[in-house]
This record gives C-alpha cells, structure tokens and sequence, in this order.
C-alpha cells in the first residue's frame, strides 16, 4: 500500500492512540506514538511528520499548547490537530488561534478523525504544489484539463468562468467515467489558484451518495450532536462542515434518497447546516458541486427527484460528452496517461504507432476516460517495447483479432506457384465483416481504408 503520509501521535492515554494508530496504518499511514513530553520537539524535528495529533492536556507542567507553542517558534514544517476532552472547547479556540490546523474532542469518532488527517493532508499537498508551480512559473498551467476537441474548450472555458465567479452550486452531469470528478476539482482549483492566497486553499471533500449506508448518511453530511442516538458519544462534524470555505463534492446525486433531498434543498437556500439531534444552525461557506450519471429530467418526471431541488442545481450545469464523442482528444488522452504511467511504474514506454493511436480513436470506449486510462496502464505495465503498437492493445479494440493474428496478417507467403491477389483482398474483407457483425464503419476501420473504399470493394465482389 502506497504510505499516505507520517502522522505522530502524542497522548498520555496509550491505549486510545495505540487503536488509533492501528486504524491509521490500515489506511495506509505511517505512525509514531508518544506518552510524554520527553524530548519531543527533537524527534518532531528528526522524523519529519507530516501531521501531529497532540493532546492539549499532556502533562501538568508542559502541555499541548506548550509544544504547539515550540513547534511554530521552531518553524517545524507540519500541521498539528489538538486533541481535547474539553467540551467547553475553550483551549481548543486559543490553540487554533496558536496556528493549530484543527482540534478533536475526545471521545472521537474514528471516520471522523480520517476525514480530518486527509482533508489537512491534501490542502498541504496542494499548497506545496502551488509553491512550486509558482516558482517554475508555471502555477497558470496546474490542475489541467485534457482536451483540446471545441466541446472541451467551451466546457472548460465555462468551467473558469463559473470557477471565478464563485458560484455556489454547479451541476456536472455525464456517463460514468466522463471525468465528472476531475472538472469538478479542476473548478475547484482554478478558483483558489485564481485568488493566488496560500492562506485560503480550501479543502475539497468528495461524498459518494451511493457508497454511504442509508442509516448514516445523514449524519456523515450534517454531523450529529452527543446524544442524538445510541453510539453518538460526543458531538461530530458533517462533511459539509468539513468543507467550509471550499468545496464540497456530492458524487451521484441523483442517487440520494427522495427524504434527504428536502434537507439539502435548505442546506443550499440558506447555507446552514443542523446537525443531528442539535438545536442551532451553523453557517457554512462551501461550494457545493454535484455530479450524476442519471437524466435529471427523467428522474423528476416519474416523481424521484425533486423539482426544486432540480432547478437549484441547474443553475449552473456543465454536461460531459462521452469519448466517442470527442474523438479528437483521444490521442491526446493516451499520450498523457502513458507519460502518466511511464513515470509512475519506472517504464521506457514513449509514444504509440500511428496504427495503434488509429485503433485506440477507432473504439467505441463504453467506459469513457476510466476505461482508457485502464487500458494505457495496463500496456504500460506488461509491455516491454518502448513503442505501443496495435498487437499490444486488448483484443476488443482492434476487432477481436489477437495478437499473434494481427502479427500473422502482417506476414503472407507468397506460393510458389502464385496467388490471386483479388481472391486474398476478397477474403480479407469479407472476414472483417464476419468479424464485426456486417457493421461496414468498423470493417473499413480494420482494413485501415476509407468507409466510401470499402463500400465500393463490397459492391465490386458483392459481398452483401
């Protein structure tokens, strides 16, 4: 598993961060744990932790916000997260105002405090980034989108505009594996890259409405007060909460439940949140694109998606077109997922036969980018060539001819005693069609000939 990043866990109860260390390296993190106070700032500075969980009630003589303290004084470079059992939350507010990038109250819940870590992770990574395309000169460039067919430039020409406009809810619909999820973090980026402040990289929080258990997911997105049911043992953040001051991702809306919607229907006309068993409202400030693969129309025809909720999301809408058809980004799609993945797995893999760009342009992709982004992985992991030809893509994209077919295709021996050159063009063609069903579109593209080539030797050996 890929390590997502150090986390130092510093707590005088052993036993609850010894749990949740263990929970943190099952998603991949690396961990350190310590007890006390005992030359803490030195291991700080030696491991390098990318994020510290520290207790705010260490030890009596020198505390969290003690070491909170130190660790900004030093300018260690690392986020710290205030753990706290304190529900007045008094000295979590003065650690926040010490440059704490968030607090816990204990008792935790376990998701809860994974959300926190990946969220602070991410807007660290993306801040980095930034650095560094700032000082390349190239920060105009970052969180790009691929596509250079006139539908993706009007797409993501609109995109920058509703991005700079501060739109508070966009609709992003499309087959599954359009990349709805990329534009979505690609409006979301351009709009902080845009306002060029570091300080204010926003966190960007994906929910898949389908992925949530029913029973949950109304406390995952509203939070929930202590309380407000049987294993609710202190109060918890909803994602949007989490996603204040950014983006909020709500993947497959039209999947959420027909109750639900009502909810999040206030949620966006008033900006505020309630959570779960609470008594007030909280304000939120958070860009809310949702996404779905569904027809929106369709869904509030036969009564299971809410009008107004409907007409609130399609203020500003943006439809991702299948690949078929943009065909002219394919090229350009294949070749950034092979530089993508040569760099990744270490491969010498540097471009594609012009045949085998014809084959992969050629192909329907019923799973769209997920499918080729798959596909050029996979290439890129089991071939050895430094050139990807057409015998080296799967089967379905050049006809269900196989490898050692295309390479056979390629090699006839001419018989001694000679051969009829029309009888060979003949079976040629004939069996492509077999080979596809009589489709002549796709026959003429296994043959690399023309549609009109092909109709025309069809008529002359009647081979209707």
């Amino acid at each position: 598993m890929k390590n997502r990043g150090r986390i130092f866990l510093i707590d005088d109860e052993e036993l609850i961060i010894s749990m949740l260390a263990r929970s943190l390296k099952k998603e991949g993190y690396e961990t350190k744990i310590q007890t006390n106070a005992d030359d803490v700032i030195d291991k700080i500075a030696s491991w390098h932790p990318d994020l510290i969980l520290l207790d705010i009630h260490l030890e009596e003589d020198r505390t969290g916000l003690d070491i909170l303290a130190d660790i900004k004084k030093e300018k260690l470079d690392t986020e710290v997260v205030m753990l706290t059992a304190d529900d007045t939350a008094e000295s979590a507010i003065r650690a926040m105002k010490l440059g704490a990038a968030d607090y816990l109250t204990k008792p935790f819940n376990i998701d809860e405090v994974k959300i926190v870590i990946a969220s602070i992770l991410e807007k660290t990574k993306l801040r980095e980034e930034l650095n560094y395309l700032r000082k390349t000169g190239t920060a105009s460039q970052a969180h790009s989108m691929v596509g250079k067919s006139p539908v993706m430039q009007a797409i993501i020409g609109k995109s920058q505009k509703i991005a700079e406009a501060k739109a508070q809810t966009v609709l992003i619909t499309g087959e599954s594996g359009t990349g709805k999820e990329v534009l979505a973090r690609y409006i979301h980026n351009w709009r902080h890259l845009r306002q060029g402040d570091e300080s204010e990289f926003a966190p960007f929080i994906s929910v898949n409405c389908t992925a949530l258990p029913e029973n949950l997911i109304e406390s995952e997105l509203f939070g929930h007060a202590k309380g407000a049911f049987t294993d609710a043992k202190a109060d918890q953040k909803g994602m949007f909460e989490l996603a204040n001051g950014g983006t909020i991702l709500l993947d497959e809306i039209g999947d959420m439940r027909h109750n639900l919607q009502s909810k999040f229907l206030r949620v966006l006309e008033e900006r505020q949140v309630r959570r779960l068993g609470g008594r007030i409202d909280l304000p939120i400030d958070v860009t809310v694109i949702a996404t779905t693969n569904k027809e929106l129309k369709a869904a509030v025809f036969n009564k299971e998606f809410r009008e107004d909720l409907f007409f609130r999301l399609n203020t500003f809408a943006l439809h991702l077109p299948p690949l078929r058809e943009r065909r002219d980004d394919i090229p350009l799609l294949a070749e950034h997922f092979l530089s993508h993945f040569s760099h990744k797995y270490n491969k010498n893999v540097r471009g594609f036969s012009a045949d085998a760009l014809t084959a992969l342009s050629g192909y329907e992709w019923p799973g769209n980018i997920r499918e080729l982004k798959n596909v050029i992985e996979r290439c890129v992991v089991l071939e050895t060539l430094e050139i990807i030809k057409p015998e080296n893509l799967p089967a379905e994209l050049t006809g269900g001819f196989s490898r050692g077919e295309l390479q056979e295709a390629k090699h006839i021996n001419l018989p001694e005693e000679g051969i009829s050159l029309e009888e060979v063009e003949k079976d040629l063609i004939r069996q492509a069609l077999e080979r596809v069903g009589g489709n002549q579109t796709k026959a003429a593209k296994l043959l690399n000939i023309s549609y009109d080539t092909l109709r025309y030797q069809v008529k002359k050996y009647d081979l209707k």
